[in-house]
């Protein structure tokens, strides 16, 4: 029952997280004008879909990130050319529905070839109807029906293209911003659940592992550590470290505190492989009591733990390009594994790693990687400085090399985090 309650904890946060970057580029988009086709969930196929107003919403298989997809941002899969005949519904003297297959099924409306079509600015579509030549005005929200799929057309102050290119920089940027707005509402809702810490009293025996000196002298988590051979230790969770570590295959004698009893415990620390020095087998625990915070307070510590983790964030990047390797990349399934193991720890712990993980998303999709919301606010500034928009075809090509290197990455990292986990 536990293992199902933090899977369920665990989607519950990634949907989190995703949904509301998503929204963001979705209600900015709208307030601009945009048509809004989808806003889905994932990648890959469709697990459940509704339709509500002119957006299909979407929960899609593979859960690497989502996406708004704007009317204008690529180009329109379904043309319709002079001289296709096709079938066209009225309702009242404008045209509704616009049928491109399977014309002889179709009723009550008109079929013809076509002689004009412009559903972009003059909206209007020319027919020869049995000889005659009939023009039709096509109302904003028109269908174009092919294969039985329906899709709205899209007037030209309706596309991603026609807006200004701060209305457009917004309906991107706010997906990051979306995401840092989640992480300072999580971050101070841990502050209230966790309160604020207080300095540390002592260290504590955090987790115990099988096998290990620590579990075979009887060491138990929460046990208080008072003194090792006789020296206090305190809260110098290093000091003590550096003792075990110098203790390799020497007794040690260590006086803890258990229920509220001092009690001895002899432990011989010992090297594991591919390490060097003694080790124990556990975690060390600082132990540091709480008070609740106030209401002003917890806004100021959510901003200073936001500055600390962006600091910590952009340090780990930096690192990661001074000495790369796979090995310190992590995708989906070791994610999920962290995040399994944060949840077991409780509601607040869960809290506070995802606001860092909504910061990390929101800060990693505005470095200029192509495919990434960086990338096309770099050339939506490029636009800006020349006064004139990058070729369509060249940026949707730039994008999508990049969405296509990225999702080979993906695969690879998530290879590597499935290798991982068999091997434990």
């Amino acid at each position: 029952m536990e293992m199902l309650q933090i899977i369920i904890l665990t989607v519950l946060m990634f949907f989190l997280i995703v949904t509301v970057h998503e929204w963001g580029h979705y209600y900015f988009a709208k307030r601009a004008g945009i048509l809004v086709r989808e806003f889905a969930i994932g990648f890959g196929p469709k697990i459940f879909s509704y339709k509500r107003n002119e957006t299909q919403f979407t929960l899609r298989l593979l859960p690497f990130g989502g996406y708004a997809r704007m009317a204008g941002e690529d180009p329109e899969l379904i043309q319709i050319e002079p001289g296709q005949t096709v079938a066209v519904r009225l309702t009242g003297t404008e045209v509704t529905r616009i049928y491109l297959d399977r014309l002889d099924t179709r009723k009550n409306v008109i079929r013809g070839e076509v002689l004009a079509v412009d559903l972009e600015e003059k909206l209007m579509i020319e027919l020869d109807v049995d000889g005659e030549h009939q023009r039709f005005p096509v109302h904003r929200q028109a269908m174009l029906n092919v294969k039985g799929k329906d899709t709205q057309i899209a007037p030209k102050d309706r596309q991603y293209g026609s807006k200004t290119v701060g209305q457009r920089a917004m309906a991107i940027f706010a997906g990051p911003l979306m995401n840092f707005v989640l992480a300072f509402v999580l971050f101070a809702l841990h502050i209230q659940m966790a309160g604020v810490p207080l300095d540390p009293t002592h260290l504590e025996i955090g987790e115990v592992s099988q096998g290990m000196p620590a579990a075979e002298s009887g060491l138990k988590t929460g046990d208080i550590i008072k003194s090792i051979n006789g020296v206090a230790i305190g809260t110098d969770a290093e000091k003590m470290i550096d003792m075990i570590s110098e203790s390799k295959d020497k007794q040690m004698n260590w006086t803890i505190e258990r229920d509220g009893q001092e009690m001895n415990v002899s432990i011989t620390p010992r090297t594991m492989e591919g390490q060097e020095g003694g080790k124990v087998g556990t975690t060390i625990v600082s132990y540091q009591p709480t008070r609740k915070a106030g209401f002003g307070e917890t806004f100021s510590i959510a901003g200073v733990q936001m500055v600390d983790t962006t600091k910590m964030i952009f340090q780990g990047f930096r690192q990661l390009i001074n000495k790369f390797s796979m090995d310190d990349l992590g995708g989906p399934v070791r994610t999920a594994q962290v995040t399994g193991q944060i949840a077991k720890q409780g509601i607040a712990q869960l809290t506070q790693w995802a606001g860092i993980l909504s910061l990390y998303l929101g800060l990693f999709n505005l470095f200029p990687i192509p495919a990434l919301d960086g990338s096309r606010l770099v050339f939506l500034g490029v636009e800006a400085l020349r006064g004139k928009p990058i070729d369509p075809n060249r940026e949707g090509m730039v994008h999508f090399i990049g969405f296509a290197m990225l999702f080979l990455l993906m695969i690879a990292v998530t290879y590597n985090d499935i290798l991982r986990l068999i091997s434990g």
